[in-house]
């Protein structure tokens, strides 16, 4: 039995120009077909491990390694990534259809086939993804008839329509309502259950996290690295009752009293993360 992560950071460095440290030995792994959620306070790192697995940037130090290849390394096959930011950025002269279709015309092995199943098998493709997501009878239309939601929908289309191995999520419910936002969470739920890419999501939105994820882990202020990597309880399907419950709010309090811990300087933190003894009780003087 095949026991490798399907992705490794091991002792990741990242030092961007101006010498600011993003991220500082760095260790995550996550299994083939699991649901990652990265939090954390603004500025921790998060979007930088997302550009580290899609290969935007190279380490500065350490390892990346995704499905058993370096990121990035010369002569190396790319693995399959899709997607999707908190902006769409659908391009308004083509079709909801051809926005969706992109991918399968610049990623192999479909680029090849792209002028010859454009109209036939490559667009009955992206109509029933659409069709998956609610968006049936859309395809037609221009991005600037769709609202905000339906455009996010689209754009979740798009990010799994050339069937990637990995699927990176940049705070893509982030513009959303809270309404709208909780309505894609359950088409996102559906789609990873059927589909079951890789995912890491970054996002600011706890209970979104523990709805979606089977893992959380919680950041450090920069520079970043894992203060905890902890395991989401609920069974699938889940349901906002349950999020929105006794053990869904106990799990989101919990999160957002380690990121306020994350936040303090270095000095009051010990090595495992948790605030000094000091610092508790200077708070509860307070």
């Amino acid at each position: 039995m095949n026991t490798r992560p399907f992705i490794e950071l091991s002792g990741v460095s990242v030092r961007y120009g101006g010498g600011t440290v993003a991220l500082d030995r760095t260790d995550l792994r996550i299994a083939r077909g699991d649901f990652v959620a990265l939090v954390g306070p603004s500025g921790c790192g998060k979007s930088t491990v997302l550009k580290l697995l899609g290969g935007l940037i190279r380490p500065t130090s350490g390892g990346v390694i995704v499905d058993g290849r370096e990121v990035g390394a010369p002569g190396v096959q790319a693995t399959r990534v899709g997607l999707a930011f908190q902006n769409p950025t659908m391009l308004p002269w083509l079709s909801i259809r051809d926005n969706v279709s992109i991918p399968l015309k610049i990623v192999a092995p479909y680029r090849h086939d792209y002028r010859a199943k454009r109209t036939g098998e490559f667009a009955e493709r992206a109509d029933a993804l659409l069709a998956q997501v609610g968006l049936a009878g859309f395809g037609d239309k221009r991005p600037w008839q769709l609202s905000g939601g339906m455009l996010q929908r689209a754009s979740l289309c798009r990010a799994l329509i050339h069937e990637p191995d990995l699927l990176l999520l940049d705070e893509p419910f982030g513009a959303l309502d809270q309404f709208t936002r909780e309505e894609v969470w359950d088409i996102m739920q559906s789609l990873w259950m059927t589909r079951r890419p890789t995912v890491v999501l970054v996002t600011h939105d706890l209970r979104e996290s523990a709805y979606l994820a089977n893992r959380i882990c919680v950041m450090s202020a920069r520079p970043g690295r894992i203060l905890e990597d902890r395991a989401v309880p609920f069974d699938r399907p889940r349901t906002l009752d349950a999020t929105y419950g006794s053990a869904g709010s106990e799990l989101v309090q919990h999160l957002r009293q380690r990121i306020a811990d994350a936040r303090m300087p270095p000095s009051e933190v010990q090595a495992d993360g948790a605030p000094r003894a000091s610092h508790v009780f200077a708070g509860e003087r307070a």
